[in-house]
């Protein structure tokens, strides 16, 4: 998860009346919402005049250069909070770890051993189509590992494994031949 934009650490937010405190009581009122050029996101700007800094003792080691205290924070600063807060429950940590031994493994694998760095397609839709394909021969990958109890002979062995094989040509022929289905690279 990306880190919020703070405000810088001798601010204190009040959030009633949507401004900043600094560190010697001085209020940093809310002046605009901007589109950041760099980040094309949503910021909210604060910034105090230079009248309310003039005679502060902390001046030099807070403002530096400048004349004015100014900063910005992510306009969705609430929306930040309440996601840490929920990924911090009990329950996120639970799904946390959930999504880290299931899901992940899988995409750590398409992508580092299966060649799946990137999807050379245009749309979701053929996007979609990729990743289905994808997680059909990681499943298939899987299957053809796993080792059958039942038959010990090596022929029973064999005639296994042709048959799924046999059976994922068929299937990818089928798909491959499908009208509605193009894949675009």
């Amino acid at each position: 998860m990306a880190p919020i934009k703070e405000a810088p650490r001798t601010c204190f937010i009040v959030k009633e009346h949507d401004h900043y405190l600094c560190a010697q009581g001085k209020v940093i009122p809310f002046k605009k919402i901007f589109l950041d050029s760099r980040t094309k996101t949503k910021k909210k700007s604060y910034r105090a005049s230079s009248k309310i800094c003039k005679g502060c003792p902390l001046r030099e080691t807070c403002l530096g250069k400048v004349n004015e205290k100014q900063f910005s924070v992510t306009y969705y600063r609430d929306e930040y909070e309440r996601n840490i807060a929920r990924v911090q429950s009990p329950q996120g940590r639970y799904m946390k770890g959930k999504r880290q031994s299931t899901v992940e493994p899988v995409f750590g694998t398409l992508t580092q051993f299966m060649g799946l760095r990137k999807i050379n397609t245009i749309g979701i839709k053929q996007a979609n189509k990729v990743m289905h394909l994808s997680a059909i021969a990681y499943n298939l990958k899987k299957y053809l590992k796993f080792e059958q109890k039942r038959s010990n002979s090596e022929a029973g062995q064999f005639a296994f494994k042709f048959l799924v094989k046999s059976v994922v040509q068929g299937a990818f022929s089928v798909l491959l031949k499908h009208p509605k289905l193009t894949l675009q690279y």
